[in-house]
C-alpha cells in the first residue's frame, strides 16, 4: 500500500465519520478505486478542472456523500447530467440495494461512468448516453438527482417525463439558490443546509415533491 493511497484513504475516512456515515471497508474501497479512476482519466478526458487529490475528495467524493442521507425511502433513482459520476456513482457504491440510473449526453462521460460500473463491479449502476428528453426509461423513477445541472425549473421539466406520480426531485446547489425557487409556487420545496468536509463554499440540497 503505497502512502498516497493512505493519505487519501485517511482524508476520506475522516469525512465520511464527519458526515455521519457508515459505509463499510469494502465501500470506503470502491470510492478510493473510483477517485484512482477520476484522476487517470481526467488526463485524457478532462472530467474536471480540479486536480489536486485532496480537493477532489473534498469537493467531489465528500460533496456527493452529503446527498446518502437524503434519499428518502427511493428504490429506483436516476442522476440527470451525471458527468463524472456525481453523486450517481457515489450513491451506486453507498446504496447497493437502489437502481441507480447515470444519464450524461457526453459520449466520453457516459463511457468513463461505464468502465467505473465494470470496474467496480457496480451491478446496481446503470449508464445512459442521451439527451435527458430522450430518454424513455422502461419503468419510471421514483428519485431524479442532480448537481450542477440546470436550473430547477428546467431540471423539473426535463425529468417530469422520467417519474412516477408523487416522485421527487433533489437538486445539489449552491449559494444561489434563492435566486431560482421563484417558480417553484406550484411545488412542495424545501431548502436543506448542507456541509461538507473541508469547504467552507455554501451547499444546499433543494427537495421538490412533485
Amino acid at each position: 500500500m503505497n502512502e498516497a493511497f493512505i493519505v487519501e484513504k485517511k482524508i476520506l475516512k475522516s469525512g465520511i465519520a464527519e458526515l455521519g456515515l457508515e459505509l463499510s471497508v469494502v465501500q470506503v474501497d470502491q470510492l478510493i478505486a473510483y477517485l484512482d479512476l477520476l484522476i487517470k482519466w481526467n488526463k485524457v478526458y478532462n472530467l474536471t478542472a480540479i486536480t489536486e487529490i485532496k480537493r477532489i475528495i473534498t469537493h467531489h467524493l465528500l460533496d456527493g456523500l452529503t446527498i446518502i442521507k437524503h434519499l428518502g425511502s427511493a428504490t429506483n433513482i436516476i442522476d440527470v447530467g451525471s458527468g463524472m459520476g456525481v453523486p450517481g456513482v457515489i450513491i451506486a457504491i453507498c446504496r447497493p440495494e437502489l437502481k441507480v440510473t447515470a444519464i450524461d449526453s457526453k459520449l466520453k462521460k457516459a463511457v468513463f461512468l461505464r468502465q467505473v460500473a465494470i470496474e467496480l463491479k457496480l451491478t446496481n449502476l446503470n449508464v445512459v448516453n442521451l439527451p435527458v428528453e430522450n430518454y424513455v426509461p422502461e419503468i419510471k423513477f421514483d428519485l431524479a438527482v442532480s448537481r450542477a445541472f440546470a436550473n430547477i425549473i428546467l431540471f423539473i421539466k426535463l425529468t417530469k417525463h422520467l417519474l412516477m406520480d408523487k416522485a421527487s426531485l433533489l437538486a445539489m446547489k449552491s449559494q444561489n439558490v434563492v435566486s431560482e425557487i421563484d417558480g417553484l409556487k406550484n411545488y412542495k420545496y424545501e431548502i436543506i443546509p448542507i456541509t461538507v468536509p473541508d469547504v467552507s463554499d455554501k451547499r444546499y440540497l433543494l427537495k421538490i415533491k412533485l
